[in-house]
């Protein structure tokens, strides 16, 4: 498996490193466009040609370790899928090492966030996305990417942020007083401070990148327009990591687009700086 940032031997050995990548190229319950499977590849090509030293905190995270295993293959069925996430992420949070997951499509998170929430108390789950998620179930699974949310939801007190598409059906489960919809954020400025304090001490961060506005981010299988912008969602992230301990995120949703590795890149930037955020200018 090629090693995120393509950095040196020595800051990607797993035993000294602190963070541990897992890729889930899996795409097996999305619904429109077709393609998530080939972003983890995308994004760590892409991540190979990032600078590693980060202008804004004058500082290089890459050098607490950061090691990519093997991708989780198992195809055979979203919950097939799920459980071997499960187990992949429990196995890392056991030798204490910082999860990232990269997807493949949003249906990559239930199995870690699962395994997050049976390793932490006092635990929330912040949802970055477009869409509620919210199914309890949909097209005969209860591990399709609609229901990430609604899984999360079992283990976990969940907060949403950016979404702007759900069913008339995820409206009944949606909790108003723990969802921030994207025509809020753009009208509002309190909303960070509201956001803030409903997390608890440890938080899991699954960030669909359909949250982000289709003119910096088209490379999703489902596209929604009015989304946030880069300094947006970096700045709520920054914010997060500064009052809380972020346990670990997921980064999913990416479907590659021929001609246009900007997204790629896009995706692999982020990873590098709520990194940053979480070692350099954060709680650890």
């Amino acid at each position: 498996m090629r090693q995120y940032g393509d950095l040196p031997s020595k800051y990607t050995d797993f035993e000294t490193a602190k963070v541990v990548i897992v890729p889930v190229p899996y795409d097996g319950t999305s619904t429109w466009q077709k393609g998530a499977d080939q972003g983890p590849e995308a994004l760590l090509e892409a991540s190979a040609n990032m600078e590693v030293y980060d202008v804004e905190t004058d500082s290089e995270v890459h050098k607490v370790g950061i090691h990519t295993q093997e991708a989780v293959t198992e195809n055979s069925s979203p919950e097939a899928m799920s459980a071997a996430v499960y187990e992949r992420i429990k196995d890392l949070l056991k030798k204490k090492k910082f999860p990232i997951v990269i997807g493949g499509e949003h249906s990559v998170s239930i199995g870690a966030i699962q395994a997050v929430a049976g390793h932490f108390s006092d635990l929330t789950i912040l949802q970055f996305d477009a869409h509620a998620d919210m199914r309890q179930e949909y097209e005969g699974t209860k591990y399709n990417h609609a229901c990430v949310m609604a899984r999360a939801k079992e283990v976990a007190p969940i907060v949403q942020v950016g979404i702007r598409s759900m069913s008339v059906e995820e409206r009944e489960d949606v909790q108003p007083d723990r969802i921030f919809y994207a025509s809020h954020i753009h009208e509002q400025r309190t909303w960070m401070y509201e956001l803030l304090n409903k997390l608890t001490r440890n938080v899991y961060i699954t960030i669909d990148l359909d949250v982000l506005d289709p003119s910096i981010m088209p490379a999703t299988g489902t596209p929604e327009p009015g989304g946030m912008l880069w300094y947006q969602i970096m700045d709520i992230l920054k914010a997060v990591s500064e009052k809380v301990n972020i346990v670990g995120f997921d980064v999913v949703e990416l479907r590659p687009l021929e001609g246009n590795k900007a997204s790629n890149f896009l995706a692999s930037k982020m990873i590098y700086t709520l990194l940053t955020y979480k070692y350099i200018t954060g709680i650890r």
